[in-house]
């Protein structure tokens, strides 16, 4: 096991690298370059304004220099123009030459500075990394044992009314986008009369007093959405299992159906939805973007949307290795759990 957790952690390592380096790369087009000068400098700036504006504050560096300062293996750009004014990759708002360190990258723990917010990178992340995960843990919370709920009702009966009423379910759950259902529930439960009786604020005011009236529209609409897929899983999974050999054998034997179940069925039945849970995390790290933007919730989608709009380069990066590395620690995590769970595998 040691030795898979540490080839898993390799691979990892070097699809995380890989992938930054995309991101980087794509992000440091000369478009958005372009685009970013302008936005620092004047919209009215010329081709050679621009070029020399990039020139001076170290754009224009090969690409792969530029990742290594970015990553912190090589020093940073700096550079005293004309005016005296002393620019850099490492210099922020008030520092002179002698404060500024050589070295400012993701290794040293600087994620940059944000040219729209005009506040350090990682402290943005944290804040609104940390109120996306408020989010996905009440969403977790009230999607996930009720996706299995529904899964594990539906499959203990194949062809029943009650599995093909809670199948109908989940199918309308997962087609439906969050975007149609978060606008539904505002209609319903936070514009109409009776609504408002229940539902008062709004996701703005859950980040820093969450209650039931203003945060639990948001969580409804994204726990919907995901609860049908998983529910789909389980009932798939658990309509395997009860026809297994073992299954029939206990039935055979006199065993009770909910004794069937609960002791021999479930277990195994949520091997498969476990790894479907665990590919939650990434989506919900990114996917509530609508949601967020549509109940103004600004948390980690919120930020990323800001971040794109207005070619926030160093932000736009933080974000990316952020999801990059949930999106490899949530599989690592699922690979592993799933040996654990499946004792076939552990023992081959």
């Amino acid at each position: 096991m040691g030795l898979f957790i540490l080839r898993r952690f390799g691979v990892m390592l070097l699809t995380a690298l890989c992938l930054t380096f995309v991101v980087f790369f794509l992000t440091n087009l000369y478009p958005n370059l372009e685009k970013l000068a302008k936005t620092q400098g004047n919209q009215r700036m010329s081709d050679e304004q621009v070029s020399a504006w990039l020139e001076n504050r170290g754009y224009r560096q090969p690409m792969l220099v530029k990742y290594g300062q970015w990553l912190g293996v090589a020093p940073g750009f700096s550079k005293t123009l004309d005016d005296g004014q002393f620019v850099g990759t490492c210099v922020r708002p008030g520092q002179t030459k002698e404060e500024t360190p050589n070295f400012c990258g993701i290794l040293q723990g600087e994620w940059g500075y944000s040219t729209v917010f005009k506040d350090e990178v990682g402290g943005i992340v944290a804040k609104r990394l940390g109120n996306t995960g408020y989010l996905m843990f009440w969403v977790l919370v009230l999607m996930v044992p009720s996706a299995l709920l529904v899964g594990v009702l539906a499959g203990m009966r194949e062809g029943t009314v009650m599995d093909r009423s809670l199948s109908t379910f989940s199918i309308i759950t997962t087609a439906t986008p969050e975007y149609v259902s978060g606008v539904v529930f505002i209609a319903i439960f936070a514009s109409s009369t009776v609504g408002l009786k229940w539902f008062k604020g709004t996701a703005t005011q859950a980040m820093d007093n969450p209650t039931f009236e203003n945060f639990f529209l948001p969580v409804l609409t994204i726990a919907l959405y995901g609860m049908g897929y998983i529910a789909r899983m389980t009932r798939a999974s658990m309509t395997e299992v009860m026809t297994a050999q073992y299954i029939r054998t206990a039935r055979l034997k006199g065993v009770s159906f909910p004794n069937i179940v609960m002791k021999h069925a479930l277990r195994n039945a949520l091997i498969a939805p476990f790894t479907v849970i665990m590919l939650q995390f990434p989506w919900l790290l990114n996917g509530v973007v609508i949601v967020e933007t549509l109940f103004n919730y600004k948390g980690f989608g919120w930020a990323l949307v800001q971040a794109a709009e207005n070619n926030d380069i160093q932000l736009l990066l933080a974000i990316s290795v952020v999801s990059v590395i949930v999106v490899l620690v949530t599989q690592l995590i699922s690979d592993i759990g799933y040996v654990y769970l499946n004792p076939r595998i552990r023992i081959s």
